[in-house]
């Protein structure tokens, strides 16, 4: 074989092979699964906060301990570092710019805290103080008055006619309580936030610790994204050990099929119970149950099952 034919062969072979690699290379870019290196594993989520099972003085001291490691001058230097900010009672926006001060905060977690009652968590992205606070209070409240209309217009259809039906509408009846009377809470702007997300050096978060009102400072440096992490931090007024979080009821449907949201909130990201006996301002305390349970759990409305059976239909 002469070589110029030898030439050719390789040469096709070449162009081949080096088409191979690109069809290759296409497929490998385009699968959704494929993580490139150095790329954080989008599945990861991050926890920061009091957990299931944890006692809340344990969880402290583990806080204490954690930004003693973080500002001790003999470690390797760290530099601005996400925390989460637990306070000690429910304060006003207003408030929060001092207490914070030094530590630019990303996020707020408040909840309307009637007595007897676990109502929900709402996180509020933050950029400025106090005025995103009150405007995502106010978002809240929007929130609220349209899930009790829900819950009325559902009570509604309704009758009185036996047990079942009457259990079942006096459960909306109460839930729209409650939803109406959050309302008003965070209308007036009501001492409601608890806790705050911030990024900070560790002298500054030690700084923040140190304050009045501040009941722990959780660092988390592992922390490198907010998207890919959960906080979870303590209401002022829970004591004890953590429980698990409830399975919850569905809210109920009517046999129409038409489906109502549920108050179910988020695990301690963005968003009902019992009657609320007061409007006053004491209504908005602490609860002084120091066996409160964990944000997320709730007085659960009846089952959709509960409702087929008022209604006199069969259950899904």
């Amino acid at each position: 074989m002469d070589r110029a034919a030898v030439l050719r062969i390789v040469g096709g072979m070449a162009v081949v092979l080096a088409a191979a690699v690109l069809v290759l290379g296409v497929i490998w870019a385009t699968r959704n699964d494929v993580v490139l290196p150095g790329e954080d594993d989008p599945g990861d989520v991050v926890r920061v906060g009091v957990v299931q099972g944890q006692t809340v003085g344990g969880y402290l001291q583990s806080t204490h301990t954690e930004l003693a490691t973080l500002t001790d001058p003999t470690g390797p230097a760290a530099g601005d570092t996400w925390a989460l900010v637990s306070l000690s009672e429910y304060v006003a926006p207003g408030a929060l710019a001092g207490i914070l001060d030094g530590a630019p905060v990303a996020q707020v977690y408040t909840r309307v805290p009637l007595a007897g009652q676990h109502t929900q968590v709402v996180r509020i992205p933050v950029y400025q103080l106090p005025g995103d606070v009150l405007a995502g209070m106010l978002g809240a409240a929007l929130q609220r008055d349209q899930e009790e209309a829900e819950y009325r217009q559902l009570g509604q259809r309704l009758g009185d006619d036996d047990a079942n039906q009457q259990r079942v509408r006096a459960a909306y009846e109460s839930a729209a309580h409650t939803a109406r009377t959050e309302a008003q809470a965070y209308r007036s702007g009501c001492s409601c936030a608890f806790a705050a997300v911030v990024r900070a050096t560790p002298a500054a978060l030690q700084a923040v610790a140190g304050r009045p009102g501040v009941r722990a400072v959780d660092p988390a440096p592992e922390v490198r994204r907010l998207d890919r992490a959960e906080f979870r931090p303590p209401l002022p007024e829970q004591e004890g050990t953590i429980p698990a979080d409830p399975s919850g009821s569905p809210i109920p449907v009517p046999n129409d099929g038409s489906a109502i949201a549920s108050r179910t909130p988020a695990p301690i990201l963005s968003a009902s119970g019992a009657p609320v006996t007061s409007t006053s301002s004491a209504a908005f305390k602490p609860s002084p149950d120091s066996s409160a349970t964990a944000p997320e759990e709730r007085t659960a409305v009846p089952s959709a099952t509960d409702v087929s059976a008022a209604q006199g239909a069969p259950g899904p």
